[in-house]
């Protein structure tokens, strides 16, 4: 059988002590496509990563919902029922939808950085997931969010209850003290939402929002049933804030270590409206270097660095034959240094996204966001908050990591790539160093 190479000393407890030291050798020494353990492959370069996400028929995404469908409601949707709720969200977030509701993301990511104590390390992740949690959750629920955010607030915390390393796997029907907590906290959601879809269906007033265009009747299958809307909300609740807040870590530490990145950035912001709810598409537009340090920063690190497929048949993956039944990790990491997609691919080099020649452009060049039929529904929201986020953040200050010769943070890879314990410090930026030169 013509099998990937098996990275030589690999394997899962190899794996386990350093994923991220383990991806970057197993694509330097292996290459494209190789072998962690028996039936495990790793596609680690851009071609093989695009081509599995890609080809969802030959590489599906294994069903595993963080919040399933709670015991005693009316039933499971069917799949065309998560088809016809999938296609209702995507109206409320597509491009074209974010770019029209530019004006309520804006106050909040400015708000970030009015909140944000001069003079005084402060803890990135969690101010950043307040600040991120607060726009996403009003994008979904508008006036309504207010009353909805301390339920999603506690959904997240579920999930980073159920997904800590744990020495056990235990099957997914055991009742873990974890997946008991994460059912409480859906049912709270749930609770709380059901009267305000309620209040809307009998008003008529749907709303503009993503709930909006879920309870609008599609033309071809008509209303949603109550509970197809309600399972669907709690996970892109919290995916509207939960990678965007790993991103957002990596982005202001940037901003930290990269200062004449972040007096370019403070530049461009100075354009902005200052009041925040008048900002427009047009605005966002004209952010093109700071939307490129953001892309540049998901580039080298990502912070869904690897994502889990299994393959449905034999199947060939880079001239290699898999079988069926195999797992595939697809690891944008690896792939983004990639060095025939991306020219000297560890340099943070925001410059590359901005047009030219050497702009990447390639199918795999950027996977941040995933690709093909299960990229993130939710990728134009998070680039406008996380565009916003630091274009505020830089307008306004100047960032630096606490003196000391190691960082003070740690990096984690098991759910994805990010910085707990990350603290900068902010001073005031002076207006008029931060204007063009």
């Amino acid at each position: 059988m013509n099998e990937p190479p098996r990275l030589p000393g690999g394997g899962f407890a190899a794996w386990s002590r350093d994923r991220l030291a383990e991806a970057r050798r197993g694509l330097d020494e292996c290459g494209d496509v190789w072998q962690l353990e028996p039936g495990v492959y790793v596609a680690a370069t851009a071609g093989p990563c695009e081509a599995v996400l890609s080809r969802a028929e030959d590489f599906p995404k294994a069903p595993s919902p963080l919040f399933p469908p709670l015991k005693g409601s009316n039933g499971t949707p069917s799949a065309q029922q998560r088809l016809h709720a999938h296609a209702a969200r995507m109206r409320g977030l597509r491009a074209q939808a974010v770019a029209a509701r530019v004006g309520e993301i804006a106050p909040g990511a400015a708000l970030f950085a009015d909140r944000w104590p001069t003079g005084q390390d402060v803890e990135v992740l969690t101010a950043a997931r307040h600040a991120l949690a607060e726009i996403g959750v009003r994008y979904l629920f508008s006036e309504d969010a207010p009353a909805l955010l301390p339920f999603a607030a506690r959904l997240f915390l579920a999930r980073e209850v159920l997904v800590r390393p744990s020495r056990w796997e235990w099957p997914r029907w055991v009742p873990t003290p974890a997946r008991r907590f994460r059912t409480r906290q859906q049912a709270a959601f749930t609770d709380a939402l059901r009267p305000v879809v309620r209040r809307r269906l009998a008003s008529g007033r749907l709303g503009d929002d993503v709930l909006g265009q879920m309870l609008r009747p599609s033309s071809r299958y008509g209303p949603l049933p109550e509970e197809a809307v309600l399972d669907t909300l709690p996970g892109i609740t919290v995916a509207t804030f939960e990678a965007p807040t790993r991103a957002a870590g990596w982005i202001l530490l940037h901003l930290a270590r990269h200062p004449r990145a972040a007096d370019r950035v403070a530049a461009e912001a100075a354009a902005l409206p200052a009041d925040p709810a008048a900002t427009t598409s047009a605005h966002l537009d004209e952010l093109r270097y700071t939307q490129a340090l953001v892309r540049e920063v998901l580039r080298l690190y990502p912070p869904s660095w690897l994502l889990t497929r299994r393959t449905a048949r034999p199947t060939e993956l880079a001239g290699y034959t898999l079988d069926a039944g195999s797992t595939v990790l697809v690891c944008p990491y690896t792939a983004h240094r990639d060095a025939r997609e991306h020219a000297e691919p560890d340099r943070f080099r925001p410059e590359r996204w901005l047009d030219g020649p050497g702009s990447p452009a390639g199918p795999g060049a950027f996977l941040s966001f995933g690709t093909g039929p299960h990229g993130c529904e939710g990728a134009a929201l998070a680039m406008a908050m996380l565009t916003l986020l630091t274009a505020h953040t830089a307008r306004r200050h100047r960032l630096s990591e606490p003196p000391g010769p190691e960082p003070g943070f740690r990096v984690t890879t098991f759910e994805g790539l990010a910085t707990p314990g990350l603290r900068l410090r902010a001073t005031s930026r002076d207006p008029v160093r931060s204007r063009p030169g």
